[in-house]
């Protein structure tokens, strides 16, 4: 959980370019205060992590996989970040961020939107996502309707791939094998010019599993292949272009039903996206113009609903101008358009939204951004969202922040137009506001605070009285009475001890209620401890403690199910064979912790994984 003090220069995925005001600015606040890492995901365009009043978790480098195989459990780590998985590597899984679950969290990889348009509701599937090439994680927490629209109430991930940083060819590569008959491997290569790169990520993992229903002790096996490959190329000083390819298969075995002892069931799930992108320079004004696609297509053989296909377009224009030494502004333009087939059910919509933020600094130690949003929904109209940040340094290394957004999330095409939809469903609305401080240490650690706030009103869920969908049963999805409060603190820290270790923790308390009651699988107090460290050049180890209390489990929970308190442990050592490469050692859940986070699926048990990692 080390925290990066220097300017990261990975931009060039997303299609955006440093501006000559974003260099300066960045150069003149250097003199008086040290802003640390650039951040992608807290406005329109870059931004230094020191002059964004929103709370931005950046994870890069061996920071986002050294740990974990898959994503979703670094991610569970952080403040303010729970998770809830139906099983091992490939179930389902999402991410809750301050206690709202994964419907309201957006997700990009490399600029891509990879929501699902024909899931239940828009989310991404974190279960089966591997480290696999990923350079860079992005968190950025609470309401951002008014950069990224629907979906964006709790948060927005972005996820970066790899991306060569020295000139001619350079990559990286790691393989692993370890409990459950797990093996992995992923390889990264690239090439750097003056002019632009190239750059591919090959990532492949294959598991027996376990069985992820508790009744019964059939394995889950699951395999995926995920390949990215991003480029991007300056044909002058002023004109860019560039392009961005995901793609993932897998494979999964599943139990057909928890009513029975069929655990015949297999998922086939692939998803493709692409994004294209050209940037020019023309005096202040810096324009950009992208399409991106994203295709998912996942099949259920046996299963009561076969197939389900979503696909997205977007094209969008974004401009950045410079006003003055101490302003910019943002500004652009985009149209989605949405489809699904799930079965004999199908659905389309598209939107329209126009947006502005503007970056200012009244002061060299005060930074304010305010941006605007309009979304026009060709079914339910117009929609305006906003966000108002700031931060001030009253003295060096001290960072007051303060933010107040509003937020909302259209009724996903399932809950408009599946077999249980009504489609004069309106969105959901939300305001949320947090108030920061956080105290750095030179290049020693960090101690950071932060309390936040967020209600939403008109929530979409399903309804088991509803008849407005017209089926011959009840049971439909409805506006339903009440609002959904989430309001808490969020703790975390690190501190070099001596030369080589170093303390970490962080500690969330989430007090997140649906009119009245607790909202289901979501932690009150979530804690994570660690050390970290060198005991020689070549010889470095971990250990991490996660303690997570007063779950409330759903109520489609079975009897007996172990959705509650639970403790783990993990811990790993690795020496450097050479300068570039390293052995390793991890296990996971070290003292066999047994524990549900969705009742009725089993989580897993103590694992050890060894493996090699290097870098050419």
């Amino acid at each position: 959980m080390k925290r990066s003090f220097l300017t990261s220069t990975v931009l060039t995925a997303t299609g955006l370019s440093f501006t000559g005001a974003l260099i300066a600015a960045a150069a003149a606040a250097q003199q008086t205060y040290d802003l640390g890492t650039i951040v992608l995901s807290s406005s329109l365009t870059p931004v230094e992590l020191g002059r964004t009043g929103a709370t931005v978790e950046v994870l890069e480098g061996d920071q986002v996989g050294k740990n974990d195989i898959s994503v979703i459990n670094r991610l569970d780590r952080l403040p303010g970040v729970s998770s809830t998985s139906d099983g091992g590597l490939g179930a389902r899984g999402g991410i809750q961020i301050r206690g709202l679950p994964a419907r309201y969290v957006g997700v990009r990889i490399n600029g891509i939107d990879v929501a699902d348009p024909a899931s239940t509701q828009n989310q991404f599937n974190f279960g089966g996502y591997t480290s696999s090439g990923v350079q860079r994680i992005e968190v950025l927490k609470g309401s951002q309707s008014a950069l990224y629209g629907s979906e964006a109430i709790a948060g927005v991930v972005n996820i970066l791939t790899y991306v060569p940083e020295d000139l001619g060819f350079s990559g990286q590569a790691n393989v692993e094998a370890g409990t459950y008959n797990t093996y992995s491997g992923a390889l990264s290569v690239g090439y750097r010019s003056e002019r632009g790169f190239v750059a591919l990520s090959y990532g492949r993992v294959k598991t027996d599993g376990f069985s992820s229903q508790s009744f019964n002790t059939e394995d889950d096996g699951f395999e995926q292949t995920t390949i990215d490959l991003t480029a991007e190329y300056n044909v002058t000083a002023a004109f860019t272009i560039g392009a961005a390819l995901h793609y993932r298969d897998s494979t999964l075995d599943i139990d057909r039903s928890r009513f029975s002892d069929d655990a015949t069931g297999i998922n086939y799930f692939t998803e493709k996206g692409a994004r294209f992108f050209a940037t020019l320079e023309t005096g202040a004004i810096t324009h950009t113009l992208s399409y991106s696609y994203f295709e998912v297509d996942r099949d259920d053989p046996g299963g009561f609903t076969t197939t389900f296909t979503g696909e997205r377009q977007n094209v969008s224009y974004l401009g950045s101008a410079e006003l003055s030494a101490r302003a910019i502004l943002n500004f652009g333009a985009e149209y989605t358009e949405e489809k699904f087939t799930s079965g004999a059910s199908r659905g389309s919509e598209d939107d329209t939204a126009v947006n502005g933020e503007l970056l200012f600094s009244p002061a060299d130690n005060i930074d304010i951004s305010a941006a605007l949003r309009h979304d026009d929904d060709s079914s339910f109209g117009g929609q305006t969202t906003g966000r108002l940040a700031a931060v001030w340094r009253p003295i060096e290394d001290l960072a007051f922040r303060a933010v107040y957004g509003t937020g909302y999330r259209a009724p996903s095409l399932y809950e408009r137009f599946g077999p249980y939809g009504v489609a004069s469903l309106q969105p959901e609305e939300s305001s949320s506001y947090e108030l920061g401080v956080e105290k750095t240490f030179g290049a020693v650690g960090y101690v950071k605070a932060t309390l936040f706030y967020t209600d939403i009103d008109d929530l979409i869920d399903y309804d088991p009285n509803s008849t407005a969908c017209g089926n011959m049963f009840p049971g439909c999805y409805s506006q339903v009475p009440g609002t959904t409060t989430s309001k808490g603190i969020e703790l975390s820290g690190e501190y070099a001890l001596t030369s080589g270790l170093t303390l970490f923790g962080a500690y969330t308390y989430t007090d997140a209620k649906n009119d009245g009651a607790r909202l289901e699988r979501t932690p009150k107090h979530d804690v994570t401890l660690g050390l970290s460290n060198d005991f020689t050049d070549r010889f470095s180890g971990y250990v991490d403690l996660r303690h997570v209390a007063d779950v409330v489990p759903s109520a489609f929970a079975p009897a007996g199910h172990k959705v509650g308190d639970y403790t783990l442990v993990g811990a790993g050592v690795s020496y450097d064979v050479t300068d570039d490469a390293a052995l390793y050692l991890r296990v996971e859940n070290l003292f066999d912790e047994d524990y549900e986070t969705a009742g009725g699926y089993n989580q897993p048990g103590r694992a050890a994984y060894v493996g090699l990692r290097a870098s050419f």
